[in-house]
């Protein structure tokens, strides 16, 4: 189980950026809503898939009782494995590979949790055959909005898209500007 000291909220923005690879990490403030989407429950098994730079596993493993952070990608589980090793997790289990072989071999999914888009239809489909009661995906492309919508119909799952846009405060000229970033759209299907 994760080290009950840490609290991934204490963790700052230039703290998140050390963890930095193509496609992340995922913002705070973006974590923070996709996690009460998702509505955790201990005991829980929980799947990050396309777990990238670890910051949404984790804030998962806060949670869960496991989290199986998958992703394709070396540098994305060397990342996630670090970022673990840092905040004290110790209930994760990394895998590399493709998510939709993976998911395939585990028993049970509680919850999940989608930050890669690649064959996201059928990932969904596999999340819902292992028992998933709600499944988060994260999604900066529309196409991928479109898919993840149309999978959780197809499997029985109520559907919701949050389109959020996010601005963070620096100084100009000894002044306030909003610098906005690209906006993330959160869809949740739950049974």
């Amino acid at each position: 189980m994760m080290a009950k000291g840490t609290d991934h909220n204490t963790h700052t923005h230039k703290e998140e950026q050390k963890y930095k690879i193509p496609g992340g990490p995922t913002q705070p403030e973006v974590v923070a809503i996709a996690l009460s989407k998702l509505e955790i429950m201990p005991g829980d098994l929980v799947a990050d898939i396309g777990c990238g730079t670890g910051t949404v596993t984790v804030a998962l493993a806060q949670r869960a009782a496991t989290v199986f952070a998958i992703d394709t990608r070396e540098e994305a589980i060397c990342c996630t494995r670090e970022h673990c090793l840092h905040t004290g997790c110790s209930n994760v289990e990394l895998i590399m590979g493709d998510a939709r072989s993976i998911i395939k071999t585990l028993d049970k999914i509680d919850r999940a949790f989608c930050g890669g888009s690649k064959g996201i239809d059928e990932m969904i489909a596999l999340l819902y055959a292992r028992g998933a009661v709600r499944i988060v995906v994260n999604a900066v492309l529309l196409e991928t909005v479109v898919a993840a919508m149309q999978a959780m119909r197809e499997n029985g799952m109520h559907s919701e898209v949050i389109h959020l846009q996010i601005s963070r405060s620096t100084e100009l000229t000894g002044r306030t500007m909003l610098v906005p970033i690209n906006p993330v759209y959160i869809i949740t299907g739950s049974r």
